[in-house]
């Protein structure tokens, strides 16, 4: 199961432990990525925080692998199930199939 998870820190609760929690989070990443959990992540320009793409098992695999972000009590999190995308040629022939 894929998911797109976009988080972005929550500047009003900046402080000394949101700045350690973000130097972590290379770390954090990299054991993710280790696990094969971790598909992809991209910073979003002109944002504090990240678009990330994880590959896991279940949604209780991806709530326990952003309860472990350094900061997740630092950001907020909009996450999308994503979907492999057929093109029109593979949803015709699977009709015809049938």
């Amino acid at each position: 199961m894929k998911f797109l998870v976009m988080w972005e820190l929550d500047l009003a609760r900046l402080s000394t432990g949101v700045m350690h929690a973000v130097m972590r989070m290379p770390e954090y990443a990299q054991d993710v990525i280790d696990q094969g959990k971790l598909e992809a992540r991209y910073h979003i320009v002109g944002k504090h925080g990240g678009a990330w793409i994880y590959d896991v098992d279940s949604n209780e695999e991806l709530e326990r692998l952003l309860a472990l972000a350094p900061v997740y009590n630092f950001a907020r999190y909009d996450v999308y199930p994503l979907a492999e995308m057929e093109t029109p040629a593979d949803v015709l022939r699977e009709q015809e199939e049938r």
